[in-house]
């Protein structure tokens, strides 16, 4: 049933409904029902919160903001969160169907980003340039790149919107971000945030909807000078496509098939509760979940005898539960797809070793609940190895030597990120510079922090979030020189009278 209250869209400082009158509900996960109703979003609502950043950009007072008074508004941003922290943590585990605990652990790690470009900004960005030449002055300044579309996804919905908002708010931009139809609720409520903040009218722009529609222009729109896109590679590589047309800067985060290799001499105790963690936090809905285990020979029964046990033993259950230990997936839809992606995979000759069924509990058959899963006896060659599942399913392969192991690890058309397990520092080092991966941990899956770049090499998405370069990608570059004591070329002199 839809809610009395139905959110508006955010355009140009005020909320609106969108042009059709159409409405789309947000279903909790775990229930299978209604938490709240939103307006969607036609391309034409699209395109007038287009108009409406453009126009800030280009002839609001937000270009006179100095790096200050932007870093001061990130630290008020980060401020309100803290202040309103248990009202998005519950707002965020409504939509999603994650952990309270896990969602107050996002709240922590988003703050964290605001007060990271809250500080960022406030670096010397402006490089001098030694032309070796005499009265001559080059620098390097940067400016914002400009508008800037932002498309988010499901699985984290306010992380994922500060990995983009922030540093545009850092840069001087003005953007429209679109967060995922499943769960628009945090996106929505953080615009409040920042007119709280101080944000001007224009500057920050929020639509609702589903991607062919409401998304669209912000990657053909000309007036958009940037995308910013987290998701599936199949969007993302339309998504590029589509910026082509009009050579929009292009930054994407696309996910991965991510290597996690325990060698025979790791701490096995660690190595085995950390492979579970690694894939199994938030229902393995996670871009860099360890979802490949690759496991030296010699010890491979023991290490799988051990997480197949203790996956089977995994507690489902909803947000508020204390006893459980993870949550439903998105949805219907994405839960048939991870049936038949292990089903896809048991054919391929895959070994069921837990899980890969729906729960049978009563109190969870309104959800959209998965098992989690160990799928043994995997190759590379299978589709379970190198499809991402985005659901709570490991797969497992083994390994003979050190050389195999990086070229297993390698054999992906993803890239984001990856783990070495192993008591040998120098067999560590080789391993994590060998791998093709945008983020390797050593004996450890899954921290981050707001200081270090978060991306993926090959197919996982172009551009960096994050650190310096997450910065970077929304600034540009100008060079100017300047001649102090102009004089003529002579390089086409005067002619004869």
């Amino acid at each position: 049933m839809a809610y009395e209250k139905i959110e508006q869209l955010f355009i140009n400082g005020a909320r609106r409904p969108g042009s059709a009158g159409e409405t789309r509900d947000v279903i909790h996960p775990a229930t299978g029902k209604s938490v709240a109703t939103f307006c969607e979003a036609t391309s034409d609502d699209t395109i007038a919160a287009i108009t409406a950043a453009r126009t800030a950009f280009d002839n609001g007072h937000w270009r006179s903001f100095s790096a200050e008074q932007r870093s001061k508004i990130l630290e008020r941003v980060a401020d309100i969160l803290t202040r309103d922290k248990d009202l998005f943590a519950e707002a965020e585990s409504r939509d999603t169907a994650k952990r309270i605990v896990e969602a107050h652990y996002d709240m922590d790690d988003i703050i964290s980003v605001f007060r990271h470009f809250a500080k960022e900004v406030l670096k010397p960005h402006v490089r001098e340039v030694n032309t070796g030449r005499e009265n001559v002055h080059s620098k390097i300044v940067v400016e914002p790149v400009g508008v800037v579309g932002m498309i988010t996804p499901w699985n984290y919905p306010l992380l994922q919107a500060s990995w983009k908002i922030a540093p545009a708010i850092a840069a001087g931009c003005t953007f429209v971000i679109k967060p995922s139809e499943l769960t628009p609720s945090t996106t929505s409520m953080l615009m409040e945030v920042l007119s709280e903040a101080g944000i001007p009218d224009g500057v920050a722009n929020a639509v609702y909807g589903a991607g062919a529609t409401a998304g669209e222009p912000l990657s053909t729109h000309p007036d958009v000078d940037m995308v910013s896109f987290t998701g599936g590679l199949t969007t993302g590589k339309h998504v590029m496509a589509s910026a082509a047309q009009t050579v929009k800067k292009v930054a994407l985060e696309l996910g991965g098939k991510n290597p996690n290799i325990i060698f025979a001499d790791a701490d096995m105790d660690a190595a085995i509760d950390n492979a579970l963690t690694a894939v199994f936090l938030h229902s393995g809905q996670v871009c860099s979940a360890g979802a490949r285990l690759l496991v030296e020979r010699s010890v491979h029964d023991n290490v799988v005898d051990e997480i197949a046990r203790r996956a089977d033993n995994i507690v489902l259950g909803s947000s508020h539960d204390d006893k459980a230990q993870t949550g439903a997936l998105i949805s219907a839809g994405h839960r048939d797809k991870v049936e038949a992606y292990v089903a896809a995979g048991i054919a391929e000759g895959a070994v069921l070793r837990a899980g890969g069924i729906r729960p049978t509990e009563p109190e969870l058959a309104d959800g959209f609940f998965f098992r989690p899963t160990v799928l043994d006896n995997c190759n590379t060659t299978m589709s379970c190895v190198q499809d991402e599942s985005f659901g709570p399913v490991l797969t497992v392969e083994v390994f003979d030597t050190e050389e195999e192991a990086v070229r297993l690890g390698n054999d992906t058309i993803f890239g984001l990120a990856g783990a070495v397990w192993t008591t040998d520092d120098d067999k560590a080092a080789r391993v994590a510079a060998a791998l093709r991966h945008g983020t390797i941990w050593i004996n450890d899956y899954h921290p981050y922090v707001a200081q270090a770049e978060w991306g993926g090499f090959k197919q996982s998405g172009v551009g960096r979030e994050l650190g310096e370069a997450g910065f970077a990608e929304y600034l540009e570059h100008k060079h100017i020189w300047h001649n102090l004591k102009p004089a003529p070329s002579e390089w086409f002199p005067e002619g004869p009278e």
